[in-house]
């Protein structure tokens, strides 16, 4: 039997590699993983409103990678890429699965079209911690004590942490650095959408969202738009905004069991 053809879009800042240990959860439910290692570093595509190039850049990555339609799975930034590109083309999929992904309408639009034209922007969005980040570290070992002392990594995986720092650093002269640039990450955060394809919200192709019972991105007003959407199936599962990278083989089970159930109701 053939394998399902799964394309991941990962969040931003971190490289695809980050989560190996989730695409060998799901190879394991008989699924093959394709991905673009980084977003946003192709200067075809670069960072604009409401990442418009972004989604041109995975729509292309799709055509060119494959010769049917794929089940698009994304974290966070991942998934509304893929979210975007399933209403501007249908075609290229069969299903889309969420993880931690915010989905736009409403009047956040507004506010954050607001919060872009009065450079606000920075408030409400994690761009203003990321502008200043550090960068660069003597080797790996110090970057490793860096990033667990981070309240985002708390609560990783141990091999996922180890599979960041392989993806996510590489060597310059006597040190390591990010691979995935900070000031693109900045302006990804910082070009955040405030608009949305046509039928973006009708979800055409059979989508779902798993958002983190912990997640401060997925909050309890975001979880009510979502359930007035038709079309879109809503899953809590255990974690924070990162927990594919926290609990990978978990989610890789979840991903699965949405896929059948998502799937089943197009059969």
């Amino acid at each position: 039997m053939k394998a399902r053809q799964i394309h991941f879009a990962h969040a931003n800042g971190f490289p695809s590699g980050s989560y190996r240990k989730l695409f060998l959860g799901l190879e394991s439910h008989g699924y093959e993983v394709g991905y673009l290692e980084q977003h946003g570093h192709n200067p075809r595509f670069p960072v604009t409103h409401s990442w418009g190039h972004l989604v041109d850049e995975l729509i292309e990555d799709l055509e060119q990678r494959y010769s049917g339609p794929v089940v698009g799975v994304g974290h966070s930034l991942g998934g509304v890429l893929c979210s975007f590109a399933a209403a501007r083309r249908p075609d290229l999929f069969s299903a889309v699965v969420m993880l931690d992904s915010f989905i736009i309408g409403g009047a956040e639009k507004l506010v954050i079209s607001l919060a872009k034209s009065t450079g606000w922007i920075d408030r409400i969005t994690p761009a203003g911690r990321t502008r200043n980040r550090k960068a660069q570290w003597r080797n790996h070992d110090e970057a490793r004590r860096y990033f667990r002392n981070k309240g985002l990594f708390a609560h990783f995986d141990s091999d996922c942490l180890e599979d960041y720092l392989r993806a996510g650093l590489r060597h310059r002269g006597q040190q390591v650095e990010l691979v995935y640039h900070p000031d693109v990450e900045v302006n990804i955060y910082r070009n955040v959408p405030h608009r949305s394809p046509p039928k973006y919200n009708r979800f055409e192709i059979p989508t779902a969202l798993l958002y983190g019972d912990r997640s401060d991105v997925v909050k309890a007003s975001r979880i009510r738009r979502g359930e007035r959407l038709p079309n879109l199936v809503q899953k809590r599962v255990t974690g924070t905004h990162m927990f594919p990278l926290e609990h990978p083989l978990e989610t890789a089970h979840h991903i699965h069991s949405m896929i059948e159930q998502l799937l089943a109701k197009e059969s």
